[in-house]
């Protein structure tokens, strides 16, 4: 859940139960309860998950009921919690990731979220098998072809508005709406009827993290009842299905997933988030001859040059074959350098991309040579490969970091050139939670160090955020030295101060 969202939506007096007192089985109970909700999995020919903002607490953004919740809150005179990173940086938890195993597995044919926060998509549940019921403050929407566009920054508005984007579909270009529903808005009949469809196929519909307050949402489990079907709730507080409901678990509910998929023998794979960015290269044109080139280079968004680029926080464009020219860093967006210098010169520049707060590293470096008076070729590679190899090689190495460029296009007639990078900015491990066995919930919060790890202990289940070691900050700050940078002091190995000298 989003705290925008939250603050975005209309006013509603009446939205159920709030800050309901948590319930805990106990750990012999759980267990057991647990080892019978994975026999019932394994068994299923139909498995349905139906999702609520429980299952991302551990991801750092706050639920609504909960005694920290949103609505919990709002309704104290406390305003809207404070989320521990940035929306856009959330990373799945070890639910999403165990709900991704099993649909690879192919027991779980379908996902129904209440949800508005992108990380089933971003888990990797494919979009033809998920129902957002609310929207998702990712994804834009053509009212007149139809196209979807997930964006990597939380879209401005809710409600079904137009934004400030245009289709980019060629005999299209018509104002896109967000997709996020407001109160008065209907449940989209394109989710609602392919939610309805599978709970009525559904042998199982587990139900994970929700309140099942909200209508009609709420309603859509009961209707794999009259098919035979079963119902299973893991939440920790009280809702009106438990007495529809099989099998009822009062515990964690990423604690719960972890161990019903090791039980399974089903390992959670770790979540590597890739980002795409664009820079663009523009020389312009000049009516009489000079010896002067004049050019700009721009680090902007995939998704146009005018989209805001949320996780990039600075650029610095340095020269190293050419110590005359000053280093240019680029602090706010626009990402734009604007030069004039000789054509008769081949540039050599370097790009450090420093990464915004919530990326695992902080920051990669890009060679970016420019020949003014050769051609330069186009460059075209296959999207989904690049990206799944900068996911293999982050999973292998087990540090983020890792870039390579996808595509360049050069205009013959303007000079633009545009070319597409896509960089691993994240990597979570989950495997630690599915070969321990916490006594007490103390023992879950225990922090886990690994390397600069980051972790989360919003729900009690700790994720280790992999970040670039410490070798690895160190060697990249040794080549920054060697360009020029005159001093830097560490703290754990990560940069914090940095002088240029010129």
């Amino acid at each position: 859940m989003s705290l925008g969202y939250a603050q975005k939506l209309s006013y509603k007096e009446h939205v159920g139960d709030v800050g309901m007192s948590e319930i805990f089985d106990t750990q012999h109970v759980l267990q057991q309860k647990i080892k019978q909700l994975a026999k019932m999995i394994k068994k299923s020919k139909h498995l349905v998950a139906f999702t609520g903002a429980g299952i991302s607490t551990s991801c750092g953004i706050p639920d609504f009921r909960g005694p920290k919740g949103v609505w919990t809150l709002q309704r104290a005179g406390k305003g809207v919690p404070e989320a521990s990173l940035p929306f856009h940086r959330a990373a799945p938890s070890v639910t999403h990731m165990a709900l991704v195993e099993l649909e690879r597995a192919g027991i779980l044919k379908f996902v129904i979220s209440q949800n508005v926060d992108s990380l089933h998509l971003r888990s990797g549940i494919p979009r033809h098998k998920l129902s957002e019921l609310h929207g998702n403050s990712f994804r834009e929407v053509c009212p007149s072809c139809g196209v979807e566009y997930i964006r990597d920054f939380e879209v401005e508005t809710i409600g079904l508005k137009e934004t400030s984007r245009r289709c980019s579909e060629p005999k299209c270009g018509a104002k896109l709406k967000d997709s996020v529903l407001d109160w008065e808005d209907e449940l989209p009949p394109k989710e609602m009827d392919a939610a309805e469809k599978h709970c009525r196929t559904a042998d199982i519909v587990l139900c994970l993290g929700t309140s099942l307050q909200i209508t009609p949402a709420c309603n859509l489990p009961l209707k794999s009842l009259r098919n035979g079907g079963k119902i299973v709730i893991v939440n920790l507080q009280e809702t009106p299905k438990d007495k529809k409901a099989s099998l009822v678990i009062r515990g964690f509910v990423d604690k719960v997933m972890a161990e019903v998929l090791q039980l399974l023998k089903m390992p959670i794979a770790p979540y590597v988030r890739v980002d795409l960015f664009q820079i663009i290269f523009n020389q312009f044109r000049c009516v009489s001859e000079s010896k002067y080139a004049k050019w700009s280079l721009r680090v902007t968004s995939v998704h146009g040059e005018k989209a805001p680029l949320p996780f990039i926080e600075s650029v610095e464009v340095t020269f190293p074959e050419r110590p005359e020219l000053k280093t240019a860093v680029l602090n706010k967006q626009p990402f734009l350098l604007k030069r004039e210098t000789l054509k008769s010169r081949p540039l050599h520049m370097v790009l450090w991309v420093n990464f915004s707060e919530g990326c695992g590293c902080k920051f990669i470096s890009i060679d970016f040579p420019i020949d003014f008076e050769a051609s330069t070729d186009d460059i075209s590679k296959d999207k989904n490969i690049v990206i799944q190899q900068l996911r293999d090689i982050a999973n292998e190495d087990q540090y983020c970091g890792q870039s390579s460029i996808i595509d360049r296009k050069v205009s013959p007639v303007s000079g633009k050139m545009v070319s597409t990078y896509a960089v691993a900015t994240n990597i979570v491990q989950y495997h630690r939670l599915l070969h321990s066995k916490p006594a007490d919930e103390s023992e879950l919060t225990e922090k886990v160090n690994v390397g600069q790890a980051k972790v989360n202990l919003d729900d009690g289940i700790a994720i280790s955020t992999i970040s670039v070691p410490s070798k690895k900050v160190r060697s990249e700050l040794t080549k920054k030295v060697n360009r020029g940078w005159d001093k830097v002091d560490f703290d754990d190995g990560v940069a914090s101060k940095k002088v240029r000298v010129n």
